[in-house]
């Protein structure tokens, strides 16, 4: 190709027809400059090269001077090309600012999300959460942790864009995704009496001591019913809030437990809680991200909910596999 190839008006053309060039006659410049042929900066781009000939042609006839020339070492830029070409470079900056800013706001870069999560998941959550920070490193998030019941309620309202829980509220219309298995078991403290026994059944923990916890808990109701679907009653010991209290209580030795594997994987790994062998467990439920169904999710809240229900299980905690020794 030769320099005759890109013909120009002269230094009379008026430079104001520069305000007629596209972003896509800089980009073909900027390419040719930085490949050093036409050939090479067409496949850069990905057009041809009849393509990339015409928008150089187009941009040296706006410019009124010559931009390249042809020398033993390929297409270089003239000074007039070099100066076009830092127009090139400021507009791409220009673009890359307007576009941050309106990713910003968006939100898609910037903004808040209202996480709330069951007690019994902040012990995968958090994981979650950094691992979304890493991606998305300015948009910040707010966890509030509660149990079934607060969470519930909290889904009553919008303060909340989404949560983490075992089940869905009832009363309230939501989008769900599933984000994982959550199995519960019975524990007990290394060394008990029934660590050996294999095929329990409930009937043979009447006699324990259970340390569960509040009324209005996602385990405890589920304990109950267990327990009511076999028409026994199970001795409580004592309530707790917390599920590291209970985890403590047990391996103190002042009873059992039926717990969800995810908060006691550290301590089954350990060694220092041992799981029962009883018949009908573990009971596997599901976790799930959950949002009200009217509720509009801004572009932060959405992608942390779509990361949740797409990538939110591979945070879940390793437990043992259960049943049969």
């Amino acid at each position: 190709m030769s320099v005759k190839e890109f013909s120009y008006n002269g230094p009379g053309h008026a430079a104001a027809q520069l305000r007629h060039l596209t972003i896509r006659q800089l980009r073909s410049l900027a390419a040719l400059s930085a490949k050093g042929s036409v050939t090479a900066a067409s496949g850069h781009l990905g057009l041809t090269q009849p393509a990339v000939t015409q928008q150089l042609r187009q941009l040296q006839d706006l410019a009124g001077l010559p931009l390249v020339q042809r020398t033993g070492d390929g297409m270089l830029l003239t000074e007039a090309g070099k100066e076009v070409l830092t127009l090139a470079e400021r507009v791409e900056a220009a673009i890359m600012d307007c576009q941050g800013a309106l990713d910003l706001l968006a939100g898609r870069t910037g903004g808040t999300v209202h996480l709330g999560a069951v007690s019994t998941a902040k012990y995968f959550v958090p994981h979650a959460i950094a691992a979304f920070s890493k991606r998305y490193p300015k948009i910040e998030i707010k966890l509030t942790i509660g149990n079934r019941e607060e969470i519930r309620e909290a889904m009553h309202g919008y303060d909340l864009d989404f949560a983490v829980m075992g089940r869905p509220p009832a009363d309230v219309t939501v989008d769900v995704r599933q984000l994982g298995r959550n199995p519960h078991i019975i524990v007990a403290r290394k060394g008990h009496w029934l660590e050996n026994d294999s095929g329990l059944n409930l009937t043979d923990l009447v006699h324990e001591t259970f340390l569960t916890r509040e009324p209005g808990s996602g385990t405890r109701t589920l304990m109950e019913g267990m327990f009511q679907k076999s028409d026994l009653e199970p001795i409580i010991g004592m309530e707790m809030s917390s599920n590291e209290t209970i985890k403590q209580a047990v391996i103190a030795g002042l009873g059992i437990a039926f717990i969800s594997a995810h908060t006691v994987a550290h301590e089954l790994t350990e060694g220092r809680l041992i799981v029962l062998d009883v018949a009908g467990l573990p009971i596997v439920r599901q976790w799930y991200v959950i949002r009200r169904s009217d509720k509009v999710l801004l572009p932060p809240a959405q992608a942390m909910f779509d990361f949740l229900g797409s990538e939110g299980s591979n945070y879940l905690p390793d437990v043992p596999e259960f049943g049969g020794r």
